[in-house]
């Protein structure tokens, strides 16, 4: 079964469709790119795939269970994960702290523990507060507090908006590695053509609906479609 089932997916605001008739799959333990130009339609697909777009229809299921009629929060409870692109961490608190307050975690301590073994980074600097950590840092406690409730679905919006070209190869190899900690990745970047280096398989939006589909591997030598949609990065 697949982890998310996307068919016939509008979305909008009033009366203005954003997306229209959008569909994609999301498989057990799959790493999956979004991709397309500004204003494609890819941050409106995460808001409706979390439950925060107002008027959304068509097909949209976790497991098997529609989604279109919970609330964000009960999406949240089913094992669905969201990292926004911004705000995704409290700045003020350590990195123990932004931990700790996560809810709906029955081990706390050991899940901490799983998580700073696997984000070793964050070990090191747990009494650090998050306001005070790198870029690359500050995505892997933002990737580690969306992991602490042992989400299967994990989609990130935008993970690399505004790093350095060396912070975006670390969290890109970050993202590479979550699949081993038993969670499926929706990831919907900008940096197509690096993002794609680590996917499965990759859908390109545009104009708030998709026109290719294909493996990362496809997608990428595509000379075509990599030049309408990848660009240079």
């Amino acid at each position: 079964m697949s982890v998310l089932t996307v068919a016939g997916l509008s979305a909008g605001y009033g009366d203005v469709d954003i997306l229209s008739g959008v569909d994609l799959r999301v498989e057990p333990l799959e790493i999956v790119t979004i991709a397309g130009t500004n204003g494609a339609g890819k941050s409106t697909l995460v808001k409706a795939l979390m439950g925060l777009v107002p008027r959304v229809s068509g097909r949209l299921e976790f497991e098997g269970t529609s989604l279109l009629s919970l609330p964000a929060e009960k999406r949240l409870a089913m094992g669905i994960s969201y990292v926004p692109q911004v705000a995704n961490v409290f700045a003020s608190l350590t990195v123990m702290e932004n931990l700790e307050v996560v809810e709906g975690v029955a081990d706390r301590r050991g899940r901490i523990a799983t998580l700073l073994e696997s984000f070793p980074v964050l070990r090191e600097r747990a009494r650090a507060r998050a306001g005070a950590l790198s870029g690359g840092e500050r995505q892997q406690l933002a990737f580690a507090r969306a992991l602490m409730p042992e989400p299967r679905l994990l989609v990130l919006d935008e993970p690399t908006a505004a790093l350095s070209p060396a912070l975006v190869h670390q969290v890109l190899e970050t993202i590479r590695e979550l699949p081993r900690m038993k969670v499926s990745v929706l990831l919907v970047e900008q940096r197509a053509r690096q993002a794609l280096t680590i996917s499965n398989r990759g859908y390109i939006l545009d104009s708030g609906t998709v026109v290719i589909a294909d493996t990362a591997e496809r997608l990428l030598s595509d000379s075509r479609m990599a030049e309408l949609y990848l660009g240079d990065h």
